[in-house]
């Protein structure tokens, strides 16, 4: 009888080591595809080479139209459906929300614009700390419109509205 339980254990610890590396096998591949997907900006005012310090599509139906499946097919991976963050990356509904406690509407409009570069910055060049990628750049890779159009959708997410 106990030459079968210790075989009963043995074999339960090998299920809980397949488990767990299927599980962890599923978790790599729970973000899916993360080459980044094209977004087709044709309908937007074409912004040229110099990228802006400030969002030129602020409040543009279609700019947030565009955006919001841009956001999807190439930010929510690590920033959660519609920004809300599952913990892996920032929550960017939060992204302007010091800037909606302003009182002066001149502190908030820099607040804002400073939160554009920012944002602008941060897409272009990504983040990286101790050399650790936490988030990779997407200059070349994705178009100004493209950016500012994502920036637009997620100012329709802000936790606290302007």
């Amino acid at each position: 009888m106990e030459h079968l339980s210790m075989n009963f254990r043995t074999q339960c610890l090998r299920h809980l080591v397949a488990l767990s590396l299927i599980a962890g096998a599923a978790g790599a591949y729970a973000h899916g595809d993360v080459t980044p997907q094209a977004v087709d900006t044709q309908s937007l005012p074409a912004l040229g080479d110099t990228w802006r310090t400030e969002n030129p599509y602020r409040k543009n139906d279609e700019a947030i139209k565009i955006g919001t499946s841009a956001y999807t097919q190439n930010c929510a991976r690590c920033h959660g459906l519609e920004a809300i963050s599952g913990g892996i990356a920032p929550d960017l509904r939060k992204l302007d929300g010091e800037c909606a406690t302003l009182k002066d509407d001149k502190k908030k409009a820099a607040c804002v614009k400073e939160m554009d570069e920012y944002y602008a910055t941060t897409v272009r060049h990504g983040r990286t700390r101790n050399g650790a990628v936490y988030m990779p750049p997407f200059e070349g890779v994705m178009q100004q419109e493209a950016v500012w159009a994502i920036k637009s959708y997620l100012e329709t997410r802000r936790e606290k509205p302007l």
